[in-house]
Formats: C-alpha cells, structure tokens, sequence
C-alpha cells in the first residue's frame, strides 16, 4: 500500500471535519437514534475518496469523538457515545464508506456496494442495539426498519444528481468551466463528477 501525500492527508481531515459537521443535522426519533445526515455524508465520502481513505476520513472522526471532542450526533464525545444504544452504527460507519469506495465502470454495481454498505451498518447496529432491548427482532424495529427508507435515497440522491447536472451542462453547451462558475464550484469537481469518480454533496447546490 502507497503512503499518502499531503494531498490526500488533507482530504481525509476535510471529509472527518464535514462528517462531524453533518452529524448535527438531527431529528429526534422516539427510538432514541436521531435521524441525520450521516449516512449520506459517510457515503459520499466513499464515493469521493474511495475504499481506504474514505473510511480513513470516518476512522478519524471516530477518533476524534472517543477522545472527546463533541462531533457525535447532538455535540457529544467521549467513548461512552460509541458503547451507547447507537455505538453499532457508529462503527459500521467503516465497512460502509470501504464500500461505497469500491470503484467500478458499472454504476448499478456502485449503488449494489452503497447499499450493501448500509445494510452492514445497519446489521452492526441491530446488534448492538439488541444489547440493550435484549431482542433482535425489536431491535430491527425499532433501530433499522424506519430509517432504511432515508439511508437508501441518501445513496441514491448522490448518484441521480451527478447525472441530472451532467445532461443538463451538455443540454445547455455550457462549458465545465462555465457550469462550475454557475454552481459555485471548479471545474475539475464537474469533470469528476461526469467521469463518476466522485459525487456532488447536494446540500451545498444552489436552488
């Protein structure tokens, strides 16, 4: 395995800080485990950075909230937040940015990998979850079921939208240049975003 460079290092720290950013966007849930954005983030990650140094970024944000620092879901930190109710989906975070990172030239296998990933971390959180409710069953219930709706299209959105903003610069005979100018971001991002080697984060498009 190749060292990383500075480059790379950099991105790694960008995408922990953006993960940590968007585990604030919550909605309490009677269950207990909010709704964020998490999932999206964690999966855009993957797709941005791929398998190692998109779960490089979620490791490192995990890291960050064992030893403290407040960028859990709700501003907590600490390794208590990782042993709570939700800690499963927390460390199945990992295996699901690895996943989502796997390239490939067949887009129906890159969404396969996305889901697959949310499943696994969906699996670690049943789980750990069950520790606590002391029934599998319930746990998928309660923990899973609800949320699996929102965790698909999160995965989904990233790609459907690469490809809307694709048709619409070749539709419009804009230039990527002119195309990154009009949404606020660089040309190389648009020309990645075409050749599918990454996805856009959708929140930070213009209306």
């Amino acid at each position: 395995m190749k060292r990383l460079n500075t480059k790379e290092l950099v991105l790694i720290a960008v995408f922990s800080a953006v993960i940590a950013v968007f585990s604030q966007f919550i909605i309490p849930f009677p269950s207990g485990i909010p709704i964020t954005m998490q999932t999206f983030i964690i999966a855009l990650s993957g797709y941005c950075l791929g398998s190692i140094k998109g779960s490089a970024s979620v490791l490192v944000y995990i890291a960050l909230g064992i030893i403290g620092a407040p960028v859990f879901s709700g501003f907590r930190g600490g390794l208590g937040v990782v042993f709570d109710i939700t800690g499963g989906f927390i460390i199945g975070f990992i295996p699901m940015a690895f996943l989502c990172g796997i390239h490939t030239d067949k887009k129906m296998l890159r969404i396969l990998f996305g889901i697959v990933g949310i499943l696994i971390c969906h699996i670690f959180g049943i789980i750990w979850f069950s520790f606590y409710s002391e029934n599998l069953l319930n746990s998928f219930f309660t923990a899973s079921l609800p949320y699996l709706l929102k965790d698909f299209i999160s995965v989904f959105s990233a790609v459907l939208v690469s490809e809307k903003i694709k048709d619409y610069r070749r539709k419009n005979r804009l230039t990527q240049e002119a195309f990154g100018r009009l949404l606020g971001v660089s040309p190389q991002a648009i020309s990645k975003w075409e050749r599918e080697e990454c996805y856009p984060d959708i929140t930070f498009l213009p209306a």
